[in-house]
């Protein structure tokens, strides 16, 4: 009798609801590692600089505003090339069994932060395994001249040159700020890989375990500077099938669900005990042609093949009508967004024109890469590659669909192994730079980011130019040659511009959907 009741006394406990201060989220992914510097995908930045880090700056998505963080004010010189930082006081860096703080916060750690990136002098420059993809995508290392600490609490960029985006480049997940006090007890320890699996910021969460393609268990950090958050810990309850978020949503073991389906969507929204939060993404779909693997080095084999696709047809299949089409890099909403450049409509007559041109009237054979499990830029992986594998078939094109897990896919895809990969970008801020440096500039081939591994240095001078210039007027102009350089390079074979979606329970209050994929979980509160 004892043993046949001891269940029903345990229940309570086990049940989710049990404890209201906990929040799972059921995330899509692993991320790649913890050290957010050395990756550039959106699933390792939400587990690492979106709770476990701050910056010296924020994007504010509402008012499309640079706002403060780490840095309570900032000076700008008349010439653009001097940046002066006022710190936020008493910032406190976690406390873990693994380290102890014995200092808040100071420009030092600033300075640490971006010198590893930087300098190659530095002792952890070599040590990141997989580099710095953003800081030199961006090209930070021949923009930032010396950065210096004036005082505990003040630190001084002095830039090579002006550059109009360095603000809201200070926003991006990579500039997160890191203990130098931690970085020095790691390597007189020997062990500097732990950054990457120990990982220790001032954000809302302080770090707890890691168990790969399961969970990540995170716990409230009492003493942040911008209040302890609502929820005393936080769990990603990693699942990488859509349909099994939704299933652990409706059961309550997760309280938020991201990148459902579109059909789940539709499902969420007719049941009581869910809420759907949507917003316009500032990301596009993508199909990225290798332009340094033959044939595809050839711009008409890649018109071509953003000829024979059937994009009316994939929207409705993958996306279920929930995203606009893509005609180029830039989301419809962003400012230099060039409307006026027709895209590539379904014509397979011109396709095979264009083969035969480029010697190929036969066809030829190819890959094309693609992930195991959703996401919001690509919710049905599978589908997607067997529609654009079919659409190549008619023209000739043979093509094999490789399945790659994440987290290999795009450190093959960095090292510019795929043929054609169907990826996605998020825009870190509304700035249009954000697509075309880190995705089209030749640094940026170099760092990994720029998956079409192209580079020419028409485009990279329009790309350079409109940084140097504040002038919102100048800069649409030039982004707007560059798009078009783009678009008849057919570097891309441009997909879609979903709605960022996420299922909530109705209990769950105080969270946004940001358009550029980003996670606040720091005010999220559960009350029935």
């Amino acid at each position: 009798m004892r043993l046949a009741a001891l269940p029903l006394l345990l229940a309570p406990l086990l049940s989710p609801l049990a404890h209201a201060a906990a929040l799972s989220v059921c995330t899509e992914a692993s991320p790649e590692g913890f050290d957010v510097v050395q990756y550039n995908s959106l699933s390792t930045t939400n587990a690492s600089a979106d709770v476990l880090m701050n910056r010296l700056v924020d994007f504010d998505a509402a008012s499309g505003k640079v706002v403060p963080s780490l840095a309570d004010s900032w000076e700008v010189s008349i010439d653009g090339l001097t940046y002066i930082f006022k710190l936020h006081p008493q910032v406190k860096f976690h406390h873990t069994d693994y380290f102890n703080p014995s200092r808040d916060l100071t420009a030092e750690d600033v300075k640490f932060s971006f010198d590893r990136m930087l300098d190659p002098a530095n002792p952890w420059h070599q040590i990141a395994q997989s580099g710095f993809p953003h800081a030199q995508s961006m090209q930070l290392p021949t923009l930032i001249k010396k950065i210096d600490a004036l005082d505990p609490l003040t630190v001084r960029f002095t830039l090579d040159h002006p550059d109009s985006t360095f603000l809201a480049t200070l926003t991006m997940g990579f500039a997160s700020i890191y203990s130098a006090e931690y970085a020095d007890q790691l390597l007189k320890a020997g062990t500097p890989e732990k950054l990457n699996s120990q990982p220790i910021g001032s954000g809302p969460f302080i770090f707890g375990r890691f168990q790969k393609d399961a969970s990540i268990r995170y716990k409230a950090n009492r003493d942040y500077f911008g209040g302890k958050p609502s929820v005393d810990s936080l769990v990603f309850a990693i699942t990488p099938d859509a349909n099994v978020r939704l299933q652990k949503l409706r059961r309550n073991e997760c309280q938020i669900a991201l990148s459902p389906k579109p059909l789940d969507v539709q499902a969420a929204s007719q049941e009581p005990a869910l809420k759907v939060e949507r917003t316009p993404a500032f990301m596009t779909a993508f199909v990225a042609i290798n332009s340094q693997h033959p044939p595809l080095d050839k711009p008409e084999v890649r018109q071509a093949i953003n000829l024979a696709f059937d994009k009316t047809s994939y929207l409705k299949a993958v996306f279920e009508d929930t995203a606009e089409p893509a005609g180029g890099p830039y989301p419809p909403n962003t400012w230099s967004y060039a409307k006026e450049l027709p895209g590539y409509s379904h014509d397979i007559v011109k396709a095979r024109q264009l083969l035969a041109t480029a010697g190929l009237k036969d066809g030829f054979k190819t890959t094309i890469w693609t992930r195991p499990s959703g996401s919001l830029l690509n919710p049905n992986p599978s589908l997607g590659a067997q529609l654009l594998q079919a659409d190549l078939a008619e023209v000739g094109i043979q093509a094999e669909i490789r399945v790659i897990e994440w987290g290999e896919l795009i450190r093959r895809a960095k090292a510019g192994e795929h043929d054609l990969l169907f990826m996605g970008w998020a825009g870190d801020n509304g700035d249009p730079d954000n697509f075309l440096t880190p995705q089209f500039s030749c640094a940026a081939v170099k760092s990994g980011t720029n998956f079409a591994r192209y580079c020419d240095q028409g485009l990279d001078k329009l790309i350079s130019a409109g940084k140097t210039t504040g002038e919102q007027g100048v800069r649409s102009k030039l982004y707007q040659q560059a798009q078009a350089q783009i678009q008849q390079q057919a570097l891309w074979l441009p997909l879609a511009h979903p709605t960022a979606f996420a299922l909530t329970r109705k209990e769950v209050h105080g969270y946004q959907v940001s358009p550029f994929g980003r996670q606040d979980f720091s005010k999220v509160s559960i009350k029935p």
